[in-house]
């Protein structure tokens, strides 16, 4: 097992002998691979960290009361300021369930944020100048309490595009395996 630093074996009033891996499931740690079980436990804090980050941020924007999901939805439509289709915005996303997308969109329907509108025989959806005026607004506060704490923090933009780059390739593993998983 990987040895942790001394600083945090101290902190922890451990400083005889080696913690081994953080993880939130030790005897997943066990198999061959401890370290994508520590992957996951980092997985599992930074989705609800960015979770509750997206929800606080959007309601600081001036949307209260709205899920992650309605959040991701907001911006996946936002996206490169074309109309989406709900099929386009499930697949962007990587969601089966498509009645959670539909859903989302009611509700931002509802609160006057989107616009909708047909392509072909499917609808399709866009910001109104009110949801333009919360993604804005939302960017804005980004900036201010997320990036630049993290900028300054002398993060590498090549690194965090590389791990990026990887936790999307490593989203294809884990979908092959539940497909494996569902078959069995």
């Amino acid at each position: 097992m990987p040895r942790v630093g001394r600083l945090a074996r101290e902190s922890a009033g451990r400083t005889d002998a080696a913690l081994g891996p953080i993880v939130s499931s030790e005897h997943l740690a066990r198999g061959a691979m401890p370290s994508l079980s520590e992957l996951e436990f980092g997985l599992i804090l930074l989705g609800h960290a960015f979770e509750r980050w997206m929800v606080r941020c959007v309601a600081a924007a001036g949307l209260p009361d709205v899920n992650p999901m309605e959040v991701l939805v907001l911006h996946a439509v936002a996206h490169r300021g074309r109309p989406k289709r709900i099929a386009d915005i499930c697949l962007v996303l990587s969601i089966e369930d498509t009645h959670l997308v539909t859903y989302a969109v009611k509700k931002l329907d509802a609160a006057g944020l989107l616009t909708t509108g047909r392509k072909g025989s499917e609808k399709t959806v866009s910001l109104s100048s009110k949801g333009e005026a919360v993604v804005k607004r939302y960017g804005k506060i980004r900036e201010q309490l997320l990036v630049a704490p993290v900028k300054a923090t002398g993060a590498d933009e090549k690194r965090l595009s590389e791990i990026a780059s990887l936790m999307r390739a490593l989203s294809g593993h884990y979908d092959q395996a539940a497909r494996a998983a569902a078959s069995l």
